[in-house]
């Protein structure tokens, strides 16, 4: 399923997110940057040892990365020449701010992939594993961003895929994209 809103083209892909061919993949990671389990789990063990360096290097020069925010590395062994990891919020019930944290880790990653020259990239759902943020919450507030950001005057990948791992994920996303 796609949809397109100004220059942009939002796909959604059910699949393996580490094998996508696309200019950049994004993972959602955590705070220490520090491998997990899930996509970023997947994207590690797949993108290889330059990854795992690479995160090891931020973190010695800026202790990590904070909720809501964004940093780049190479793709490693991925096809995708590099990995914006960005830490989504943990589901607090939504009353603490997760929302804002949430629509800050795409802003954050397009405004990385824009600096870096990126036409096509790669997202998972952010934060609807471990972190327990509900899909259809997080699949509406990551849509509404990023089609807010492609509606906008701001420069933006001309390819946005939201790379799914399940259908009940697929499903929620597409209900989602079919609102806006």
């Amino acid at each position: 399923m796609e949809k397109q809103f100004a220059q942009t083209t939002i796909e959604l892909i059910q699949g393996d997110i580490t094998k996508a061919k696309i200019d950049a993949v994004v993972n959602a990671a955590n705070e220490k940057l520090i491998g997990g389990g899930g996509v970023d789990g997947a994207i590690r063990r797949a993108g290889g040892e330059a990854v795992v360096k690479a995160c090891d290097d931020i973190r010695k020069q800026q202790g990590g990365c904070p909720t809501g925010q964004a940093v780049i590395t190479t793709g490693g062994k991925l096809h995708a020449k590099y990995i914006i990891h960005t830490v989504g919020p943990v589901w607090n019930g939504g009353n603490s701010g997760e929302a804002a944290l949430l629509a800050s880790c795409y802003r954050e990653s397009l405004k990385l992939a824009v600096e870096n020259d990126i036409k096509s990239i790669a997202f998972p759902s952010i934060s609807t594993g471990v972190y327990g943020y509900p899909t259809e919450k997080a699949a509406a507030e990551a849509l509404q961003t990023i089609r807010d950001i492609a509606e906008s005057e701001v420069t933006v990948p001309t390819t946005i895929q939201f790379v799914l791992f399940d259908d009940a994920t697929y499903s929620c996303y597409a209900d989602a994209l079919t609102k806006l």
